[in-house]
């Protein structure tokens, strides 16, 4: 209803301006026309005076009888309807007039003789005048000196015809405008309901959807046209929002299963050595012990769910200093040579030249580790694995090799979600230097997000796996 009425509002406001700048215009052709129309009869009325071919003393202060008559038969050789012309000598005396004609409206007597009298001393050789009779309105256009002659001619029509047209152009605007107005409102308003039901239909859909039913869309009717646009842009909110809170859900499930794990062994430890009061120093050392690896697995655990947290809210905040990517790459590789070694795994660097960058000097080795870390947990007894760093045009290229049983093709697609691991049995028991929970690729790819670089999986089968994070400088 609101937007009907700014329409109506509008177009009432369009529609004004045009009615009255419409009257303006045909009121000021009407009155040219009708100046034009009397400077014309002037300029003829002039002419058929020297045909009379009259013959005057220049000097003379009055016509004869003859030369009066002369210009009368002038005067009547112009037969115009409403028109008429009045003559006078240069004393104000009149001459002849053209009110002779039968009803025929003609200005007052008075009127005429003074308009000629006080047009006798302007200064002007011509000009026009608008003189009120009555309910009449006279246009006169007076002119001096016609062929030489030092007369006065007047030429005058009333404007009741042209009043009457402005007058009946007046009443068809007073009715067409309203008339506008209403059908416009009327079609206005049909059109909005029309236009605007499937708006209201959106509305409706979207009030009754909330975080228990995002898997809800709105509907669309029509998906070329704008509405259609709009509803398409609102569902792709919805599925964005619903992934988010999915990913939130299994999130909090995962973390809660995850740290149930070592809570339940801490518990359970703690309750056996308080079991028994007497029990022996080494049970005792040995619950301990358990109890530190947990509380150490639960402890990155936590600091691994507390950084994807401030990730996800947007509060982490990188720091980018200079770096040299192979010598960051180097300490990594020392780093997890002890773990390696408990494995019998052999660890082999390489990087042909310095690689100077820019980055976060503790993601850029937490994701390395991961990697690494990962390469060594599912690496078989015995196996190998290289770190080859290199420039390749405007990029830094890190390949790590190892020669792990490799991960199926329907988990390829997985393996950078969250909490998700390919042998859940082996990364629990497994020893490592991350969480074990299934976050460390996630975090790897986020680390390599903000640093605008890429990891992929190259290749993965039987022989082991090969992933890959390419650098721009």
């Amino acid at each position: 209803m609101q937007l009907t009425l700014w329409f109506t509002g509008v177009l009432a406001v369009i529609l004004i301006v045009f009615a009255v700048a419409t009257y303006l215009f045909l009121n000021y052709t009407i009155r040219l026309q009708t100046d034009n129309t009397l400077r014309e009869i002037s300029r003829t009325f002039a002419g058929g005076i020297e045909r009379e071919q009259i013959d005057l003393d220049r000097e003379k202060t009055a016509l004869n009888d003859a030369e009066t008559e002369a210009i009368q038969e002038a005067m009547n050789d112009l037969r115009f309807r409403n028109y008429q012309i009045f003559v006078f000598d240069k004393s104000g005396n009149l001459l002849v007039d053209g009110d002779q004609l039968p009803n025929e409206t003609s200005p007052a007597d008075e009127q005429i003789k003074k308009l000629a009298a006080d047009f006798s001393t302007a200064p002007l050789d011509s000009t026009f005048f608008s003189v009120p009779v009555g309910e009449t309105e006279f246009r006169v256009f007076a002119k001096k000196k016609i062929d030489g002659l030092d007369l006065i001619v007047l030429t005058a029509h009333p404007l009741d015809d042209e009043e009457e047209l402005l007058d009946r152009f007046r009443s068809i605007l007073l009715i067409f405008v309203p008339l506008s107005l209403f059908l416009a409102s009327f079609g206005g308003y049909f059109l909005a309901r029309r236009t605007l039901s499937p708006v209201a239909q959106m509305g409706e859909s979207a009030e009754n959807i909330s975080a228990t039913n995002l898997n809800a869309r709105l509907p669309i009717k029509n998906e070329k046209d704008e509405l259609g646009k709009l509803a398409k842009i609102f569902n792709s909110l919805l599925e964005r929002l619903d992934d988010s809170f999915e990913q939130q859900k299994r999130f909090m499930a995962d973390a809660s299963h995850e740290l149930r794990t070592p809570l339940a062994i801490v518990r359970g430890e703690s309750e056996v050595a308080l079991s028994k009061k007497d029990r022996p120093a080494a049970e005792l050392s040995e619950s301990l012990n358990i109890v530190h690896d947990e509380s150490k697995r639960l402890t990155r655990i936590v600091e691994d769910l507390f950084t994807l947290a401030r990730v996800d809210s947007g509060q982490y905040r990188a720091n980018f200093t200079e770096i040299y990517l192979d010598e960051l790459l180097a300490d990594c590789v020392r780093k997890v040579r002890v773990l390696a070694d408990k494995r019998n795994v052999a660890l082999e660097f390489n990087a042909a030249e310095e690689l100077p960058m820019r980055g976060d000097e503790q993601l850029l080795q937490r994701l390395f580790i991961n990697l690494l870390d990962n390469g060594i947990k599912y690496n078989r007894i015995g196996g190998h694995i290289s770190v080859e760093a290199e420039k390749s045009g405007e990029k830094y290229r890190v390949t790590i090799t190892d020669t792990g049983a490799g991960i199926s093709e329907e988990e390829r697609a997985k393996i950078f979600e969250r909490f998700y691991r390919s042998d859940k049995a082996r990364s629990r028991t497994a020893e490592t230097l991350t969480s074990g929970a299934g976050l460390g690729l996630s975090i790897a790819k986020w680390i390599t997000e903000i640093h605008r670089a890429e990891i992929e999986l190259v290749r993965s089968d039987a022989g082991g796996s090969v992933f890959r994070v390419t650098f721009s400088i």
